[in-house]
């Protein structure tokens, strides 16, 4: 029975628990609510039940269970209540899918009864407690979602404890996604093994600790790392020049100690890399082998870390991202979640538009002069070079970053005036040259006429303030 993408309304009868012959059982996209009825078990028939995307409440009915040919169950995004009932663990489901829902304790242990499991989906709800050793008797598990959004949903999960390490026995894994929990440790070892399968690895915002796992596997097939905001230390793992698959490496707040990455401008496909907020140092303009290093590269942030000497100018030739956007977009990018400063505050974002792009290379040791090819950067959005140690002038050059939305030069050493060419930047709508040598006229056409008097402060040279 096909009644998906309709207006109904109101609650599911009992009566449907009738149709004892019926095989599949597509509700979704409706705005149907109140419980599941207690007689869907009757349905001992049924193979697919989707009833995502609707206003259903209250919990799931232990009668579940009794429906033997039930391969697929997709509940997600309602309003479903209690916890997890046990009896689900009898069941030979293919894909439970349930997440974006409100519901509540532990994950059962006799889930690893469910050993023909191939997608288990619980993000953005409301459990806690350890993730069950007996996860690892699912063989064939291919997704484990067990994340939690934080820009769209008001459920939380808040997984505790270390992962268990019967993880090491889903050698399918393709999807593993634990961000925004309260999970903690080492990782284990085995993480290493799993490059070959592993697409998405995502356990940003947790509090893991320890090394990275250091050898990935020739035949990687990684395509977004995500590992931010934990307490992972030592070295960033030259393994993962393998992964030659790799759109996303997000590592930001960490405690990694490193020298730049030279050896992942080899990367061809990385869209995303974000290293902020750790403990990288040395100087990123040393000679390079590589001709055109990251060549479709949108996001580059590097910010708070002690980076010293010049601008690495060859990126800033060579990122043909940020002039020609880039064609390699999947599926898979609307996982992404990175949090970066933009206009001046830190914000969340669920997932990578395909015309975005930033450059932050703030809160470092920068000196020298701003290389005037940075006015190649045509399709850049957003550019924060503050809090260096930056001289010179600004090049008249960025006149033709024509996308330009936010630009960040303060608390630098910059001298000389603002160029006339700057207010060509008709989408410009943040801007901060406070607290450097500036001097002269404040331009008043265009975009600059909105800026408030606190983009130029700390500039005594300035001719006068609006």
């Amino acid at each position: 029975m096909e009644l998906y993408e309709n207006k109904l309304s109101g609650s599911i009868p009992k009566e449907a628990g009738n149709m004892t012959a019926l095989v599949n059982l597509w509700i979704n996209d409706n705005s149907l609510s109140g419980v599941i009825p207690q007689q869907i078990g009757n349905l001992h028939h049924l193979r697919i039940l989707c009833m995502f995307m609707n206003k259903l409440s209250g919990p799931l009915p232990p009668t579940i269970s009794n429906m033997s040919s039930l391969g697929t169950v997709d509940i997600s995004s309602n309003t479903i209540t209690g916890a997890l009932p046990s009896e689900i663990g009898s069941m030979k489901l293919g894909i439970l899918i349930l997440d974006h829902n409100a519901l509540t304790g532990t994950i059962p242990s006799a889930i690893g009864n469910m050993s023909d499991m191939r997608s288990l989906l619980l993000s953005s709800n409301n459990l806690n407690g350890p993730i069950p050793s007996t996860i690892g008797n699912i063989s064939n598990l291919r997704d484990l979602l067990l994340s939690f959004n934080k820009l769209n949903d008001l459920s939380s999960n808040k997984l505790s404890g270390e992962l268990p390490s019967s993880i090491c026995k889903l050698s399918h894994l393709n999807y593993l996604l634990l961000s925004n929990n309260t999970l903690e440790g080492r990782l284990p070892h085995c993480f290493e093994n799993f490059s070959g399968s592993l697409t998405i690895f995502h356990l940003n915002e947790n509090k893991f600790s320890g090394l990275i796992p250091s050898t990935f596997s020739k035949n990687c097939s990684l395509m977004s790392i995500n590992l931010g905001n934990n307490k992972f230390h030592g070295r960033l793992p030259k393994s993962l020049i393998n992964c030659q698959s790799l759109r996303v490496l997000y590592i930001g707040n960490n405690r990694i100690q490193d020298d730049f990455p030279f050896w992942m401008e080899r990367l061809r496909k990385l869209l995303v890399l974000v290293l902020r907020s750790n403990k990288f140092g040395g100087n990123m303009s040393l000679p390079s082998r590589t001709k055109f290093p990251f060549p479709r590269l949108q996001v580059f942030d590097v910010s708070h870390n002690e980076f010293l000497g010049s601008l690495p100018q060859r990126y800033f030739k060579n990122f043909r991202a940020k002039i020609y956007p880039t064609v390699f977009y999947e599926e898979f990018l609307d996982y992404v979640e990175m949090i970066l400063t933009l206009k001046g505050q830190d914000q969340l974002l669920n997932r990578l538009p395909e015309t975005f792009t930033a450059i932050d290379l703030s809160s470092n040791r920068f000196c020298g002069t701003i290389p005037p090819s940075m006015g190649n950067l045509k399709s850049l959005k957003y550019f924060n070079l503050s809090h260096n140690s930056l001289t010179g002038h600004i090049p008249s050059s960025f006149g033709n970053m024509s996308e330009l939305e936010s630009l960040d030069l303060s608390t630098n050493n910059l001298n000389g005036e603002i160029p006339s060419e700057l207010t060509r930047l008709t989408f410009l709508a943040k801007l901060n040259l406070s607290t450097n040598n500036l001097v002269g006229q404040i331009p008043q056409s265009n975009q600059f006429s909105t800026f408030e008097n606190d983009s130029y402060i700390g500039n005594l040279g300035f001719a006068e303030f609006r």
